[in-house]
């Protein structure tokens, strides 16, 4: 079966989007750093500070969500590099931060409709505010959500109901019926006549007829995790299937971190021994997902796993987190090892054990 591989074909127009703009602005404070502004890559001020801490983004590439006081009243709105104000009092905010930009896009709430939209990064509605719910742009793609009931549990809101869709930044509808999924991988589109055969991806039928096929995390985890690293837990492959330094949790000493070398030379039995629990189907045990923890992974190496406003791209770069229940019930700690997907594969990235014997 013939398959059209359009892994960078969404991508290909972010790409000519992205090469409209200069190099990133960093961001600075003030000398009691309570107000934020911005500089070039060669430290020239392109912005005094005078941004709150509502101001999330780090970096300034096309598009971010500001906050300022102004006479003693708050200003919130969309800045574009080219000083362009708009969506005042429009932001879109979730877990008390506001969105930040992705894909040259950042997404927009009209608090009158309580509808969501997506600007481009020159300030542009390439998606108008109909939706209730909209994900961040993944390979030139999101998941909308349209003409749902908003209803509230607690602190809490929630949707129920409405229509699911895949749309592209063109606001064309891809795929109805589309449920939201955390674990799909946006970048691994594939597009065929038939639905995939590939274990890893889950297919929908799109408005065109075609099948459009996506690799499932989950699936592709446990795939990787049963042929690939339980089926040889020497030295060398576990060194293979390591980032290049590994974090692991000592009781005494807080969170640590080593090359993947010596760590798995003077850890191998301990993580051997675990690895191979997991082959045992009485072993309690399950897989959770989250994204790289910016307050561990501060260093450089780990940069690109995080976007503008220093949040984990786990959307792209999952963390894989293997949780080991103890045999003794009465006995509340976890082993945990948590595994990065990376350009290469998944990489083992951090550890903590249950009884702290990790040299």
């Amino acid at each position: 079966m013939k398959k059209i591989l359009i892994l960078y074909a969404f991508s290909f127009f972010s790409h000519l989007t992205f090469a409209q703009s200069d190099d990133p602005w960093i961001a600075f404070f003030n000398k009691d750093t309570t107000l934020t502004g911005f500089k070039d890559k060669n430290g020239v001020i392109k912005i005094e500070p005078k941004f709150t801490g509502f101001t999330t983004a780090r970096k300034f590439e096309n598009i971010i969500a500001v906050s300022e006081e102004e006479n003693g009243k708050w200003k919130n709105y969309y800045l574009t590099k080219q000083a362009k104000v708009i969506g005042r009092d429009s932001l879109y905010v979730f877990d008390n931060a506001p969105d930040c930009e992705n894909e040259a896009s950042i997404r927009f709430h009209d608090s009158k409709t309580d509808k969501m939209g997506i600007f481009n990064g020159e300030g542009k509605i390439i998606i108008p505010a109909v939706y209730s719910s909209l994900s961040k742009v993944r390979n030139g793609m999101a998941y909308a959500l349209k003409d749902a009931e908003k209803k509230k549990d607690g602190e809490y809101f929630f949707w129920t109901g409405g229509d699911d869709f895949l749309i592209d930044i063109q606001n064309n509808i891809l795929i109805e019926n589309f449920p939201y999924n955390d674990d799909l991988n946006f970048y691994s589109l594939e597009k065929s006549k038939q639905p995939s055969k590939d274990e890893t991806r889950d297919s929908f039928l799109s408005v065109d007829g075609f099948y459009y096929s996506f690799i499932n995390y989950e699936k592709e985890f446990k795939h990787w995790l049963k042929n690939i690293l339980l089926s040889d837990l020497s030295k060398a492959n576990l060194e293979k299937h390591s980032f290049d330094k590994i974090s692991y949790w000592r009781e005494s000493d807080g969170w640590l971190n080593e090359s993947k070398t010596k760590f798995i030379d003077q850890n191998h039995a301990y993580l051997k021994l675990k690895l191979q629990e997991l082959k045992n189907p009485k072993t309690d045990y399950f897989v959770s997902t989250n994204g790289l923890n910016p307050f561990i992974f501060e260093s450089k190496e780990y940069e690109r796993y995080f976007n503008n406003c220093n949040e984990s791209k786990d959307w792209k770069y999952p963390v894989k987190n293997v949780v080991i229940n103890p045999k003794n019930k009465t006995y509340l700690k976890q082993d945990h090892l948590e595994f990065l997907r990376t350009e290469n594969g998944y990489k083992l990235i951090s550890v903590s054990t249950a009884n702290d014997v990790l040299k």
